[in-house]
């Protein structure tokens, strides 16, 4: 069973500078597939957009997307979590703090991405019968 984040994490998370219009982590969720963008500022993470985000805080208000800039709209008081940190610490966090993924930082630069799913499949791995 994984027991370091770093184990388990996705790497390479999907960034955009915080000058960054809206409609442009808008199309980088839709081409890959993904609900969150983080945003960063000097190579340092500054926030997180979600595509909720996006829809109450830009579209509901009117928002031209092509102007609006992330840092506008993004959560900055982002939970974060290191490569070493124990999977199940990870999941303790997540919990409390309510919210399903987590950036991996090391001294404030975005190194991956953990999601809740890729947790429970780590901490329930030690429960799963081996073959006979």
């Amino acid at each position: 069973m994984p027991h370091k984040v770093e184990e388990v994490m996705t790497r390479d998370p999907a960034t955009l500078p915080e000058e960054a219009p809206v409609v442009k982590a808008a199309k980088l969720m839709r081409d890959r597939g993904i609900g969150d963008v983080l945003v960063v500022g000097n190579g340092r993470l500054r926030g997180l957009v979600t595509d909720r985000d996006i829809v109450v805080r830009a579209v509901a208000e009117g928002r031209d997307l092509a102007a609006t800039p992330l840092a506008t709209l993004c959560t900055c008081d982002v939970v974060t979590v290191g490569p070493d940190q124990d999977v199940a610490e990870a999941a303790r966090r997540m919990r409390e703090k309510d919210v399903h993924q987590l950036p991996v930082v090391v001294d404030g630069h975005p190194v991956g991405v953990v999601a809740l799913a890729d947790l429970t499949l780590s901490l329930h791995a030690d429960q799963t019968p081996a073959p006979a």
